[in-house]
């Protein structure tokens, strides 16, 4: 029998993503967010949640797409973040969320070998309702995402 784990669903741009549920703490509606000086491009900044404050990140930008307006859709995801051997408290900010859905373990796959590199290691896996493909991420990886891309950078300089 394939082990199933289920997965909160979300949309960014025409995409659909899955986060762990495990992970999900709580689904807002979009509010206003304070912002920080100096903050990399993907930091909106922070929000107070019953008197914790939380940063949060614009997947869009995360992912290398170009910011949108927020909608009545959008929501700010509010979770617990696996990052160097701890867990922080961060909001993502996606396009709109859908529900929770569950993947069998043997019917998820891992990203494409295009015989080229592209940064893919965030992605745990790519897993399918109907014809749909739900990119899963592994969020420790998506939030080191961007120490990778400079880290990349800097090899490909120095070769």
């Amino acid at each position: 029998m394939a082990e199933t784990a289920q997965y909160l669903t979300l949309g960014i741009d025409q995409e659909l993503f899955g986060i762990d549920i495990r992970n999900v703490r709580e689904i807002l509606d979009m509010r206003p967010i304070s912002k920080l000086p100096h903050a990399p491009a993907f930091l909106l900044g922070m929000i107070d949640v019953r008197g914790a404050g939380y940063p949060i990140v614009d997947l869009r930008t995360k992912l290398g797409l170009p910011r949108a307006e927020p909608t009545e859709a959008t929501r700010i995801i509010i979770l617990d973040v696996p990052v160097k051997g701890r867990t922080l408290g961060v909001g993502f900010v996606a396009d709109r969320v859908f529900e929770v859905t569950s993947l069998d373990a043997d019917q998820t796959e891992a990203p494409p070998d295009v015989g080229g590199r592209w940064q893919s290691n965030y992605i745990a896996g790519i897993g399918r309702k109907g014809e749909a493909f739900i990119v899963v991420f592994d969020l420790e990886r998506l939030m080191e995402a961007d120490d990778l891309a400079v880290a990349d950078l800097a090899i490909d300089r120095a070769a």
